[in-house]
C-alpha cells in the first residue's frame, strides 16, 4: 500500500509544466492569508509555509540558535521521540521537511488527500509543539558543528565568509546563519524555545497550497495548523546600507589555486528596473558559457574553468556579486579581466543580439519552473514574500521583454561600478596583495 501512495506522490511530482496557473486568494476565518491553485485531478496537495525573518532574527550571542531550533523541528513533537516521528511520516507517505535561510525559517509538506488530516496534525505537532530532546539537540548540535569544522577549512566557504564580514559587519547577514563553533557549543535548551517563539509567529506567515483542496478546506487547515502559535514574533534587524569599499582583501591559505568574490553594491527585486539588471546579469556573468565573463575569462584565456555573477537581493540588504577560481599565478589575470568586462558593459551596454539571447532565454525557461504541485506552491509563497501581484505569473515575462535596450544601457551605467568592485581572494595569489581601503 505505502509503495502506491508513493507511486502517486511522485506522479503528481512530475505533472508537466503548466502554460496557466489559476490563483485563488483564500482568507480564513481567523484572518490567515494563503494562494491556492486547486487541482483535483490528483489525490495529492503540497503545501509551503514561511515565516519571515528567518536566522536574522537570532538573539545577540545565539547566533545559530534558529538554524538549529528548525532542524529540530522533525526531531520529535508532542508525544513522540524522533523516531517515532518519522515512522509515522513513513506511514502516511507524508514529506515534511524545514530549512532556515537568514531571510525566512521555510516549512514544505506533502501529502496525499486521504492522508490530509493526519498528515497535517504531525505538522502541527512540530511547529506548536516541538520537544528539543536533549539526545535530539546533542546529536544535531554536532551534525552542525561539523558542518562550521568543515567551512572553516574550504577556501570558498572562507572567502564568503570574509566577505559577509566586510560587507555586513555585526548585522546577522554578517555571519554564518549555522553560528560559530563557540556560539553553537553554548545554546541551550531554552534559548532553542526563545528562537521558536521570535521566528514562528502569526505576524510574518505566508501560506500557499497546490493541489487537491479547495478554498474552504484549506482556510480551515490554516487556522487549525497555525492559530496556535504566537501572535507576533521578534522584531526584525535593521535594513543594511550596502558601502562596499573597493579594492582587496587577500586571505593566505596553502592551496595552488585561489578563490575569489567579488561584489558590490545591488538593487533591490522591487524597483523598476530590476528586470533590465536581470538582462544585463545574464549577458555579462549569469548566463553560464554564452556569458561574457566566462567567453572572456575561460574560453579565449583559459584563466578559469568557471566564473559567474548574480544579482543578491535580500529582505535588508542588496548585492551584486560573483565568483572565479584559478591557479596562483593566474588569478591576479583573471580578476584584471573582470573588472574590465564590467567596465566595458557599463560604458558599453549590451549589443541587440545579447539582449535578444538574454530575453530568449529568461522567458523561455520561466514556464518550466511549474512542473509540480510543490515547485509551484514554493513560487506562489516567494511571490507573496515579495509583495508581487497575484497575476504576476501571467505577466512577468511581458515585463522582461519590454525592457529596451535604452534601458538597460542606462541600468547598466547607474548600478555596475568597476572601480568600486571589491574581491576577496582566498589562496597564496601572486601579484594581488590586501589593498589600505580594507
Amino acid at each position: 500500500m505505502r509503495v502506491f501512495l508513493a507511486l502517486i506522490m511522485t506522479v503528481a511530482l512530475a505533472l508537466p509544466a503548466r502554460a496557466e496557473v489559476d490563483i485563488q486568494e483564500v482568507t480564513s476565518i481567523g484572518g490567515l492569508t494563503a494562494w491556492l491553485v486547486e487541482e483535483p485531478s490528483i489525490p495529492f496537495a503540497a503545501v509551503e509555509i514561511r515565516f519571515r525573518g528567518g536566522a536574522s532574527l537570532d538573539a545577540p550571542g545565539k547566533r545559530g540558535a534558529i538554524n538549529l531550533m528548525t532542524a529540530l523541528l522533525e526531531e520529535g513533537a508532542g508525544d513522540m521521540d524522533a523516531r517515532a516521528f518519522v515512522r509515522a511520516k513513513e506511514e502516511l507517505a507524508t514529506t515534511l521537511s524545514f530549512d532556515a535561510s537568514n531571510d525566512a525559517v521555510s516549512v514544505s509538506a506533502r501529502f496525499l488527500t486521504e492522508n490530509r488530516a493526519e498528515s497535517m496534525a504531525l505538522l502541527k505537532a512540530a511547529l506548536t509543539q516541538p520537544r528539543f530532546d536533549p539526545e535530539a539537540i546533542e546529536r544535531v548540535r554536532g551534525q552542525v558543528q561539523s558542518i562550521i569544522s568543515s567551512d572553516l577549512k574550504d577556501p570558498n566557504d572562507i572567502a564568503r565568509q570574509t566577505f559577509r564580514e566586510l560587507v555586513f559587519g555585526d548585522h546577522p547577514y554578517g555571519s554564518s546563519l549555522n553560528g560559530t563553533e563557540a556560539s553553537v557549543a553554548a545554546l541551550t535548551r531554552d534559548d532553542l524555545l526563545a528562537a521558536h517563539r521570535a521566528v514562528l509567529a502569526q505576524d510574518r506567515v505566508y501560506i500557499s497550497a497546490v493541489g487537491d483542496i479547495t478554498p474552504d478546506e484549506l482556510g480551515v487547515l490554516m487556522d487549525d495548523l497555525l492559530g496556535d502559535l504566537p501572535e507576533t514574533g521578534a522584531p526584525r534587524p535593521e535594513r543594511v546600507e550596502v558601502d562596499i569599499p573597493p579594492g582587496v582583501t587577500v586571505v593566505d591559505f596553502a592551496t595552488p589555486q585561489s578563490v575569489a568574490i567579488f561584489g558590490q553594491r545591488g538593487i533591490k527585486q522591487s524597483d523598476p528596473d530590476y528586470f533590465a539588471a536581470v538582462i544585463l546579469n545574464h549577458a555579462l556573468g549569469g548566463g553560464s558559457f554564452e556569458s561574457r565573463l566566462m567567453e572572456e575569462v575561460r574560453e579565449k584565456r583559459g584563466l578559469t574553468y568557471g566564473v559567474y555573477s548574480y544579482l543578491a537581493p535580500r529582505d535588508l540588504a542588496e548585492t551584486y556579486q560573483g565568483s572565479v577560481s584559478s591557479s596562483n599565478d593566474r588569478i591576479a589575470e583573471a580578476i584584471a579581466v573582470i573588472r574590465d568586462e564590467w567596465r566595458k558593459a557599463a560604458t558599453e551596454g549590451l549589443t541587440v543580439e545579447e539582449i535578444d539571447a538574454a530575453k530568449t532565454y529568461i522567458t523561455g525557461a520561466y514556464p518550466l519552473r511549474f512542473d509540480g504541485n510543490a515547485t509551484i506552491a514554493n513560487i506562489l509563497v516567494g511571490m507573496q514574500m515579495l509583495d508581487l501581484p497575484i497575476d504576476y505569473i501571467a505577466t512577468r515575462n511581458d515585463r522582461v521583454m519590454a525592457v529596451s535596450p535604452e534601458d538597460i544601457s542606462r541600468v547598466a551605467s547607474e548600478l555596475l561600478d568597476p572601480d568600486g568592485l571589491h574581491f576577496v581572494v582566498v589562496g597564496q595569489p601572486e601579484g594581488v596583495e590586501s589593498t589600505a581601503a580594507n
